[in-house]
C-alpha cells in the first residue's frame, strides 16, 4: 500500500505516536528552560541550548530520530541566516564605515594569530602535520557570526551594542573573519583534488575572495546610485498603503536574492544575508516626511501616509519564531555536531584544554587594537588642539596659552578604552558553525586531519564557544553602562 500511495503522488497521513509527540515537546521545552537557566547563571543562554543538542542528539543519548536531527539542522541554519539578516537590518552603516579600517586590523589579527599560534603548538609542539595544522588553525580563525549577533541581542537589555562604536567594530570584524573562514573552507574542501592536479588553485582561492569583494563593493554602490533612488521615487510611497505586507514581501525577495547570489558566486551565504539586511536599511528615504521615518511601529501602522520600518516588520512577523524556535534549533544543531563521548580521553582533554587557552588568547588580542587606536586618536587630537591654541594665541596677542588645556585628559581615552577592548576581545573568542564546518570538512573529506587533531580542534571550538559569551555577559552586566557612556559607546545616529 505504501509503495502504491507513493507512486500515486501523495504521502500517507499517519497520526504521530504519543512517544514521538512527547519527545518533541520535551526537546523544545528543555531548549527554553536550559536557555533561561544558563542566561541567569552564566549570562549566556546559547550554552544551555548547545547542551540540550548534545544530550538529545547523536553525541550522547540520541533521543531524537536521525531524520529529525537533520531537519532541525536545516531549520536551524535558516535561523542562523535570519539572525545575521537581523544583524544587517539593525547595523549602523555610518559606524561600520567610520570604523572600517580598525575593523580590518582586528579581523586580520583574528585570522593570522590563531593560525600562527596553531603552528607553534600543534606543528612544533604536538607534531601534527603542516597541512593538518593549517586546517585546524583555519577552523579556529573563524568567529561565529551567529553567536556574535546572539551576544549582541542578549546584551540589548543592558546596552544596545549595535548602536555603539565597539559593537560596530565587532560586527565588521566578525563578518570579515567569517568570509575569510569560508574562503579557507573552500580551499580545504578541494585539498584532495589539489593533490591530483585537477583543480586550479588560483581560481579556487580567488573566486570566493573576488565574489566577496564584488558583493561588498557593488551592493553599496548600486544601492546609493541606482536602487535607492528608484525605490524612493517610484515605490516608497506605495508601501505606506500596505504596511507590513509590502515590507515582508520585499524582505523575502531581497534576502533570497542576496543569499542565492552569494551561494552561486562562491562566497558565504551568511555574508549575503548580512548584506541583504544592510541593503534594506539604506533603501528608504531619511527625510522627516518620508514614509519610513516614524517614531514607533504603531505610528507606521496607524497613519495612512506612513509605513512601519523593515525592522518593525521583522519584529512583527519573524522575531518570535526566530527567538523561540529557529534560533534555539541552530544552537542545538551545533550540539548535534560535537562528538561528545570521544572527547573524554586523557590525551584529548589536556591537548584540547591547552589549545583552547592558546586560541582564546589568539582572538582576545583582537581587542588590543582599541587602546592602540585610542592612543593614536588622542595624540592626533592633542596635536590639532595645540595648533588651534597657537593660532588663537597669535590672533589674540597672548604671550602664553594655557599649558593644561591640551593635556588635562591625556590618560582618559586610554583608560576608557580598556573595558571596550576587553568586550571586543572576548566577543571575538566564540567559534561555532564555521569552525565546525571547516574542521569536519578537513576530517571527513581529506586525508590530512587525524582523529587526535580533530578532537583537539573540537575541544577548542566547544570551550571557546562557551567561554566567549560567558565572559561577554559578565562584562556587559557589570561594565555595560560605563562602556555605553564612554568614547567607544553609544553614538547618535547620523541621518
Amino acid at each position: 500500500m505504501a509503495s502504491e500511495s507513493s507512486s500515486e503522488g501523495f504521502l500517507q497521513y499517519h497520526e504521530p505516536g504519543i512517544v514521538d509527540i512527547l519527545t518533541i515537546i520535551s526537546f523544545f521545552t528543555f531548549l527554553s528552560v536550559a536557555s533561561y537557566i544558563s542566561a541567569k547563571v552564566i549570562r549566556a543562554g546559547i550554552i544551555g541550548q548547545i547542551a540540550v543538542g548534545i544530550i538529545y542528539g547523536v553525541p550522547l543519548a540520541n533521543i531524537l530520530q536521525h531524520t529529525w536531527q537533520e531537519t532541525f539542522l536545516y531549520l536551524g541554519y535558516i535561523g542562523l541566516i535570519l539572525i545575521i539578516f537581523e544583524g544587517g537590518l539593525t547595523a549602523r552603516l555610518d559606524l561600520l564605515r567610520a570604523n572600517f579600517t580598525l575593523s580590518l586590523c582586528g579581523a586580520a589579527t583574528g585570522v593570522i594569530l590563531p593560525i600562527g599560534l596553531s603552528y607553534l603548538l600543534l606543528f612544533l609542539g604536538f607534531g601534527y602535520g603542516a597541512v593538518e595544522t593549517f586546517i585546524i588553525g583555519a577552523a579556529l580563525s573563524a568567529t561565529s557570526l551567529g553567536t556574535t549577533f546572539a551576544v549582541i541581542s542578549g546584551a540589548s537589555k543592558v546596552v544596545d551594542l549595535s548602536q555603539t562604536r565597539v559593537g560596530a567594530i565587532l560586527v565588521s570584524a566578525a563578518v570579515i573573519d567569517d568570509v575569510t573562514g569560508l574562503v579557507m573552507s573552500s580551499v580545504i574542501h578541494d585539498l584532495g583534488s589539489l593533490s591530483g592536479g585537477n583543480v586550479n588553485l588560483g581560481w579556487l582561492i580567488g573566486r570566493p575572495i573576488l565574489a566577496s569583494a564584488l558583493m561588498a563593493i557593488l551592493t553599496p554602490v548600486l544601492s546609493k546610485w541606482v536602487l535607492a533612488p528608484l525605490f524612493r521615487k517610484y515605490i516608497e510611497r506605495r508601501f505606506a498603503a500596505y504596511d507590513h505586507l509590502s515590507n515582508i514581501i520585499l524582505m523575502i525577495l531581497v534576502l533570497c536574492a542576496f543569499i542565492s547570489i552569494a551561494a552561486y558566486a562562491g562566497t558565504s551565504v551568511l555574508f549575503g544575508a548580512f548584506l541583504a539586511g544592510s541593503f534594506l536599511t539604506y533603501l528608504p528615504s531619511k527625510h522627516p516626511e518620508g514614509p519610513f521615518v516614524v517614531l514607533s511601529r504603531e505610528q507606521g501602522e496607524r497613519e495612512r501616509h506612513k509605513s512601519p520600518t523593515f525592522v518593525h516588520t521583522f519584529e512583527c512577523y519573524v522575531l518570535d519564531a526566530l527567538e523561540y524556535v529557529l534560533g534555539p534549533l541552530f544552537f542545538a544543531s551545533i550540539g548535534f555536531a560535537i562528538p561528545f563521548l570521544d572527547l573524554w580521553t586523557g590525551e584529548a582533554v589536556w591537548r584540547g584544554v591547552v589549545y583552547t587557552l592558546l586560541m582564546l588568547v589568539g582572538k582576545f588580542l583582537v581587542g588590543i587594537w582599541i587602546p592602540i587606536w585610542s592612543m593614536f586618536e588622542s595624540r592626533k587630537g592633542k596635536k590639532q588642539d595645540g595648533e588651534e591654541e597657537k593660532e588663537a594665541s597669535a590672533e589674540a596677542g597672548m604671550a602664553d596659552a594655557d599649558a593644561d588645556g591640551s593635556g588635562k585628559n591625556v590618560e582618559s581615552p586610554l583608560k576608557g578604552s580598556l573595558m571596550p577592548a576587553l568586550l571586543l576581545g572576548m566577543a571575538m573568542v566564540a567559534r561555532g558553525e564555521i569552525g565546525l564546518l571547516i574542521v569536519q570538512i578537513g576530517y571527513n573529506q581529506t586525508n590530512y586531519v587525524s582523529e587526535a587533531g580533530f578532537l583537539t580542534a573540537i575541544w577548542a571550538i566547544l570551550l571557546n564557544t562557551i567561554l566567549g559569551p560567558v565572559a561577554v555577559g559578565m562584562v556587559v552586566k557589570y561594565k555595560g553602562k560605563p562602556i555605553s557612556d564612554g568614547l567607544w559607546g553609544l553614538v547618535r545616529d547620523q541621518k
